[in-house]
C-alpha cells in the first residue's frame, strides 16, 4: 500500500483540490483508493459528497479503542473510498502529542488499510503540528502544492527545513505549482522553470480554472463533470507522474 499525502503551511494553495483529484485518478486507474480527509474543516468530505462526521469520536479511534476501518465509507465512484472528517477533528493534534510516539500511532492506524486498498491519500490541515510529523514519517510521498509567489517559496523553504532528511525523511518532499495564472509573468516563468530551490519539484503544474472552483459546488472531482477540461487533464498527468515516482520508492 503507498501513502501520499498533501501538506502545506499555507493554506488556500489548492492542497484540498489537489488530494480530491489524486485520489479519483487512481480509483480511475483501478487501484483501491482511501481518501482520509484529517482536516477538521472537512473540504474534501464535501467535495467527494460525503456527510461530515465520524460514528465514533478521535480520541477512542487514535487509542484504538474502536476500529477505525469501520469509519470508511464508500463514495458514488468505483474503487474510491472516504474516511471522512468534521470539527471534531480540531483537537486531533492533542491526541497526536498525548501519545507516546505520533509516529508508530498513525502507524498502526494505517497499517490494517492495506488489506483493502492499494492507495491512502492523507488531506492534511495547513500547519507544522506533531499530526504534521507523524504524517511525514508515515507517508511515501508528500506533495505540497505552492503557488508561483516568493512567500509560497519561503514556506517551502521552512518546510523542507523542518522536515529534516536524518528524522523525517525530506527526501520524500514533492514541490508541485498549484493555482498558476498564465496570464502573469512570475507565473509563466516558474511553469516553464521553476526556481532550483524547489527540490524534487515534480514537472506538472496545476492550471488555475473555475473547473476547480466548481468541484465545492459539484461536490465532485473533475473527472466527473469535467473530464476533458485543462485542469482535468493537469490532475491527470500529476497522478502519472506521481505513480511513476512511488515506484521508484526506496
Amino acid at each position: 500500500m503507498h501513502i501520499v499525502a498533501l501538506h502545506n503551511l499555507k493554506g488556500g494553495v489548492g492542497k484540498t483540490a489537489a488530494a480530491v483529484n489524486i485520489a479519483a485518478q487512481a480509483a480511475d486507474a483501478g487501484v483501491p483508493t482511501l481518501l482520509w480527509d484529517l482536516d477538521a474543516q472537512a473540504a474534501a468530505t464535501w467535495c467527494l459528497g460525503g456527510n461530515a462526521g465520524l460514528a465514533r469520536p478521535p480520541r477512542k479511534l487514535f487509542r484504538r479503542k474502536a476500529p477505525i476501518g469501520r469509519e470508511a465509507v464508500r463514495t458514488q465512484w468505483d474503487y474510491l473510498d472516504l474516511l471522512p472528517a468534521d470539527e471534531s477533528l480540531r483537537h486531533l493534534d492533542d491526541l497526536v502529542e498525548k501519545g507516546k510516539d505520533g509516529g508508530r500511532l498513525l502507524q498502526g492506524l494505517l497499517q490494517p488499510f492495506s488489506e483493502n486498498y492499494g492507495l491512502v491519500v492523507l488531506d492534511c490541515p495547513p500547519s507544522f503540528s506533531r499530526l504534521a510529523e507523524a504524517v511525514v514519517r508515515n507517508a511515501d510521498r508528500v506533495l505540497c502544492p505552492l503557488i508561483p509567489a516568493p512567500l509560497s517559496l519561503n514556506a517551502w523553504r521552512q518546510m523542507a527545513g523542518h522536515f529534516d532528511r536524518k528524522r523525517y525523511g525530506r527526501d520524500k518532499l514533492r514541490p508541485f505549482l498549484s493555482m498558476v495564472d498564465r496570464r502573469r509573468r512570475l507565473h509563466r516563468t516558474w511553469a516553464e522553470a521553476p526556481p532550483t530551490t524547489l527540490s524534487g519539484c515534480l514537472t506538472t503544474w496545476i492550471p488555475y480554472a473555475t473547473d476547480v472552483e466548481q468541484m465545492s459546488v459539484r461536490r465532485a472531482p473533475l473527472a466527473a463533470f469535467a473530464p476533458r477540461s485543462t485542469a482535468a487533464d493537469a490532475y491527470r498527468r500529476l497522478w502519472t507522474e506521481l505513480a511513476e515516482d512511488l515506484d521508484t520508492r526506496p
